[in-house]
């Protein structure tokens, strides 16, 4: 009966999904209801998580609820910690979700709702999710390793320093991109400037407060966290409407990009109870509560989508980033469908607080798809409002004009009707001074967000806030993975720097720690300047960097997990990475070619260069420095293709050799040990 009814549930789930998932994909002409969005996904991953998550745990990675995990075996109550599910499963959470499902989606909207949508809930299911669970159950049957020590184990010496260096350019591009993300949301804005500084003070006092004034009082310091986060959007809007103290945080691109940069080595250099974990737990809080806020507002609003299914820009003329569909659509998102990022925190914190292997599941995958939820709420934000509005947030004065008339006339001009008023009236409701060429994602996301939320959760009066708040909880979201990547990558340049003086190895030695934080904020903190200094606003051409750095991370990780999967004699399944792997390098190696080397200025990085360098004589220093920051980025694109490369052959090489007997089909994990955990709990 219990089966009957089973088999009944999940075919509805799979008829609803069907007829949700082709509503999506086939409406056209008149706008569709974002509910489609919201039940497609739900339906999607649901029927993902109970059957190919299941499948692949029981046929490939045989999970063994009776193996010792490293939190167990090695636990030292600093490091490794058997920890309860679902305090891992947040904090993995919290650690993977970056800007990437929140900017992304709403970046790739310029293509019409559709090409988002369908990478997302496809990528997420059959490659992110995937990538998440098989890392981290791999990492967790090694001690804890990480992505680059299994490359070298598995793949061998040269497999592992290539991911290594691969490793820590990707760290770097990433955390300056996520930066330049909080300072095109954040400047011109004092409300939103004040509401993100606040944020600074309010987590060292609650690092202070639970650890050297009410230690253990974890209840008592989240209400007072909450309480506090809630003054300094209510503060900001004072600021705001002061004269005097609107002029003292209002801040340009460059004066916010030293300020952030200054805060990096500061987050980097401080001891973590001090300022990390505390803004942590801060963004974590406020991370989830608004993820459950959004969706309750979606369901009440239920929004139409105001954005076509495909625009006109899929010819790859957009005006937020230029290039087609394939493979543009494919790297700007990045984390909401596959992202190499979450890799290194499978195999980083979550493996060494993993109390059964069988909670991998739920913590890989799961989380990931937590994670993809938010890339479609970020796809609907973006697309309800109007695509005029949308266009003139998101477009740079460089492609559409610095003075509003001429921006909503070119805007128009496309098919996307605007008039300054519309957009002066709008700024003007969401607090702002101008919401024109805000590049980046953000301040579009927020605007939906705003628009959702003030339609659903208090009305129009409230819209300010509302704007305010979606921008705290964005930069919160950035300035986490800002916080724990510059000191991850400190970390491994202290490991390689220890082996030539082994003083600067050492995790505690200060002037180590102040030496390697500081080049490695100078390292992201270049490419920051670079896109500040970019009068095409910095994103159209280092988000696509990002998402190519990013998804050749994933290539490394997906490689390791078929090389793994291969030599455990499970080569018959091994198509579950080996599929989304060929994705990735097609779409990887052919959006690096056209970066490098397409004749188009506002896709090639050479052919920027070049165009920049046929330009009046004598040239500027500010354009002297932007051939060479074009000429860079190829470069840096170019070697990490190379490096990339080198990891697919030697990857090949032990696939071949163990397939044809040639190598021994011999993996590298710990001993087993039986769990004493099931007795106790018996």
């Amino acid at each position: 009966m219990n089966k009957t009814l089973a088999i009944l549930g999940w075919g509805t789930v799979a008829l609803l999904g069907t007829v949700a998932v082709s509503a999506v994909a086939l409406h056209r002409g008149e706008p569709i209801n974002a509910l489609w969005l919201v039940v497609a996904a739900t339906c999607c991953y649901a029927l993902g998580y109970r059957f190919y998550s299941k499948f692949i745990a029981v046929k490939i990675l045989m999970l063994d609820g009776l193996r010792a995990t490293p939190a167990e075996r090695l636990e030292n109550g600093r490091d490794f910690l058997v920890t309860n599910k679902w305090v891992v499963f947040g904090h993995h959470f919290a650690a993977i979700a970056g800007p990437g499902p929140l900017v992304g989606p709403v970046l790739a909207a310029q293509f019409g709702y559709l090409p988002g949508t369908m990478w997302v809930l496809a990528g997420a299911v059959f490659a992110g999710c995937v990538q998440d669970f098989v890392i981290l159950l791999f990492s967790v049957r090694r001690d804890g390793k990480s992505l680059t020590e299994m490359a070298k184990d598995e793949i061998g010496r040269v497999g592992g320093f290539v991911a290594y260096v691969a490793v820590i350019t990707i760290l770097i591009i990433l955390l300056g991109v996520a930066a330049l993300i909080v300072v095109n949301a954040l400047k011109a804005s004092p409300w939103g400037t004040f509401t993100i500084a606040m944020t600074m003070p309010i987590a060292l006092l609650m690092g202070v407060y639970l650890r050297r004034i009410r230690p253990g009082k974890v209840l008592e310091v989240s209400a007072l966290g909450f309480v506090l986060v809630l003054a300094a959007i209510w503060g900001g809007q004072y600021v705001s409407q002061n004269a005097m103290l609107a002029r003292v945080f209002t801040f340009s691109a460059p004066t916010l990009a030293i300020l952030i940069i200054v805060y990096g080595f500061a987050a980097s250099a401080l001891p973590v109870w001090l300022l990390l974990a505390p803004r942590d737990y801060l963004s974590t809080f406020v991370k989830l509560g608004t993820i459950v806020l959004l969706g309750v507002g979606m369901v009440a609003l239920h929004p139409t989508l105001h954005m076509p299914a495909l625009t006109r820009f899929v010819d790859g003329t957009g005006p937020v980033f230029s290039g087609k569909i394939f493979p543009f659509a494919f790297i700007t998102i990045a984390c909401g469908a596959i992202s190499g990022f979450h890799a290194l925190i499978s195999s980083g914190t979550t493996p060494k607080l993993i109390a059964r292997e069988t909670q991998t599941r739920m913590v890989g995958y799961g989380a990931m798809m937590a994670e993809s939820a938010v890339a479609v709420m970020a796809i609907i934000a973006a697309c309800v409002l109007q695509p005029g509005v949308y266009f003139a947030i998101n477009s740079p004065a460089g492609i559409v004009g610095q003075a509003p008339a001429t921006a909503a006339a070119t805007i128009s001009s496309w098919g996307f009707p605007v008039t300054a008023a519309d957009m002066q009236a709008l700024a003007h409701a969401v607090g702002e001074q101008t919401l024109y060429n805000r590049t980046g994602g953000a301040p579009a996301f927020a605007v939906g967000m705003a628009h959702i939320f003030s339609h659903s959760l208090g009305g129009e009066t409230l819209m300010a806030l509302w704007y305010h708040f979606a921008i705290m909880f964005e930069a919160l979201f950035i300035l986490t993975i800002l916080d724990a990547g510059t000191r991850v990558a400190r970390f491994m340049v202290q490991d390689a720097l220890g082996h030539v003086y082994k003083p600067l190895g050492r995790t505690s030695w200060y002037p180590s720690i102040l030496a390697t934080s500081g080049l490695i904020v100078a390292a992201w903190g270049y490419f920051l300047w670079q896109g500040v200094k970019d009068p095409l606003g910095g994103i159209n051409s280092l988000w696509p960097l990002f998402g190519i750095s990013n998804q050749l991370l994933a290539t490394v990780a997906l490689c390791v997990a078929t090389t793994i999967i291969i030599k455990m004699h499970r080569a018959k399944y091994a198509a579950v990475t080996l599929v989304p792997l060929a994705w990735l390098v097609a779409v990887t190696f052919t959006a690096s070619w056209h970066k490098m080397f397409d004749p188009n200025p506002r896709v090639g990085f050479l052919a920027q260069a070049q165009a920049l360098a046929a330009g009046p004589v004598p040239m500027s220093s500010a354009t002297a420095r932007l051939i060479f920051n074009n000429r860079l980025d190829a470069a840096v694109t170019g070697t990490l293709v190379v490096m990339v490369t080198l990891v697919l052959v030697e990857s090949g090489r032990q696939w071949m050799g163990v397939l044809s007997g040639a190598k021994e089909a011999r993996v590298k994990e710990s001993p087993f040990v039986r769990t004493r955990l099931v007795e106790e709990q018996g």
